[in-house]
């Protein structure tokens, strides 16, 4: 007897923000529950139980990770029957819980039960639930609306109130004993100092540049060695970018102005965010100490108007994004003068560093690339012209073949089967020839599966190699780097000192001679 298939059951567990105020909602309590009816279901043989939790997730979209791998088995015919405790539990979204209980779960044979709501799609005969069903969603969703603006209008009274505040303080303040903002006396010293060199008339990269000169860990630098680590600090060598020093001279909040409610939502339940316009957003003064007084601050403003850069369009050019310095890593700016060049803004700070003035021109970079590129695309023509075309089409027949022995045999199993109901031979004969069949059939399908993996491997080579000619006739017939040829092929540009170039490329068979 062979091995009897289990009936999946999976038990889903949602348990948001907001609903982990509510005890009976806890991830416990619906396990507790959900495990008791279980195994209180009757005619029910072999049952396999699989949890999916999904623990601070609105209810408002399926964007969970929990119930994304359940509907993946879904899909893939590997579950059988899903429970919840409550229609809430699955989702508060009417329009795609509605898609999933009348489209998906009676095409993939699903029983979906919610033991709260008395709801067994086995016990409605193909029937969704109706106006009842419906009205529930409908009341759930309204519900999951009402909550959330109940919760951001309390939240945004504790914002007037001052009472709410970030966990991560701006650089110059860290956490008192009481959770409020008071000055850091390592880091604000610091901020005055920004400050007032920005009111002695210095540009941001010339603040940068004294930064460094004196010693001072960037803001990122001075966190981890507090044991905050947000991103890799290790290529930084306390050389400030000019762009740092611009927000701490931009926020107010050294003013002892307390400015949160700066971004919302765009949807109930979502993720992405907007910045709001300034004239919303909650500012609260005298909220805690100040780092510098309101008066420099103002005047600091008045001299930033020709720090701050206009909002600009993206500069299109073929290597954007795409030239790193070989030295530190970091990528390179981009100077956009009548022969624009790529230079190290974070080593330019460095006079001591051996790369310090690192600067390679546009034209240098796409010309060094382009000859790369055109030689090895000739070599890649000649080398097409050479190759043998009909190993394709011989793998082809070999398959074609294969596949007409294999059902060769399976046509003999059938006539076999044939004579045997028409007692044309006795049921020994038939064993005894089956049995002859079925193994050659299993040799030749394993034969078969070889093959046809074989045509698969010979089908993708073809193709890509198809794509890599193509590309090379491209190149040949242009006279320079262009966008599409640069994006298909070069990842990264390490510049090193003697404008000596390392490429990384994204098709390497591209560029292996």
């Amino acid at each position: 007897m062979g091995n009897v298939v289990p009936y999946v059951i999976a038990l889903y567990i949602r348990l948001s923000t907001e609903d982990s105020k509510v005890g009976s909602f806890s991830i416990d309590n619906q396990k507790r529950v959900l495990h008791q009816y279980v195994d209180t279901m009757e005619g029910i043989k072999n049952i396999e139980v699989i949890e999916f939790v999904d623990n601070g997730y609105s209810g408002t979209n399926f964007e969970r990770p929990a119930a994304q791998e359940m509907l993946d088995l879904v899909r893939e015919g590997k579950i059988n029957c899903i429970i919840v405790k409550d229609f809430t539990r699955f989702g508060r979204n009417s329009i795609e819980v509605g898609y999933f209980m009348e489209r998906v779960f009676p095409i993939y044979g699903i029983r979906f039960i919610s033991i709260n709501d008395d709801f067994d799609s086995a016990k409605l005969h193909g029937d969704t639930g109706g106006i009842n069903v419906a009205f529930k969603y409908l009341v759930s969703e309204f519900y999951s609306r009402d909550l959330s603006a109940k919760y951001k209008s309390a939240k945004y009274v504790r914002f007037r109130r001052g009472e709410y505040q970030s966990t991560i303080c701006p650089y110059g303040y860290r956490k008192s004993s009481d959770g409020r903002m008071e000055p850091d006396e390592e880091t604000a010293p610091v901020v005055r100092l920004i400050f007032e060199l920005a009111l002695e008339g210095l540009s941001a990269p010339k603040i940068a540049k004294e930064l460094f000169s004196r010693g001072i860990p960037t803001p990122g630098e001075y966190k981890a060695s507090k044991g905050t680590v947000f991103y890799d600090v290790s290529r930084c060598h306390r050389i400030w970018h000019g762009s740092a020093v611009l927000r701490v001279l931009d926020d107010e909040r050294y003013t002892g102005t307390y400015i949160i409610g700066k971004r919302e939502v765009t949807e109930v339940g979502g993720t992405h965010v907007r910045l709001k316009d300034e004239s919303k957003w909650i500012k609260i003064p005298d909220h805690h100490p100040a780092i510098i007084s309101k008066e420099l601050f103002q005047q600091v403003q008045d001299r930033l108007i020709r720090f701050k850069a206009p909002k600009k369009t993206a500069r299109c050019y073929s290597l954007r994004g795409k030239i790193f310095c070989g030295c530190c890593q970091h990528a390179m700016s981009r100077t956009s003068y009548k022969s624009p060049t790529f230079y190290c803004r974070h080593t330019k700070i460095d006079e001591t560093a051996p790369y310090h003035g690192l600067v390679v021109t546009e034209t240098e970079l796409e010309d060094a690339l382009y000859k790369i590129l055109s030689r090895q695309a000739q070599i890649i023509l000649n080398l097409s012209s050479l190759t043998d075309a009909n190993l394709l089409d011989v793998q082809l027949a070999k398959q074609s073949e294969c596949d007409r022995q294999v059902e060769c045999f399976m046509e003999q199993k059938r006539k076999l089967y044939e004579q045997l109901l028409l007692q044309a031979i006795s049921v020994e004969d038939y064993k005894a020839q089956k049995a002859a069949i079925d193994r050659e059939l299993t040799q030749l399908k394993r034969l078969q599966s070889v093959v046809s993996a074989q045509t698969a491997q010979m089908r993708m080579d073809e193709k890509t190699k198809h794509a890599r000619i193509e590309l090379a006739r491209e190149i040949t017939e242009t006279d320079s780097l262009t966008a599409r040829v640069a994006d298909t092929l070069v990842d990264r540009v390490y510049v090193h000192p003697g404008n000596e170039i390392e490429i990384v490329w994204k098709m390497k068979d591209f560029c292996v001679e």
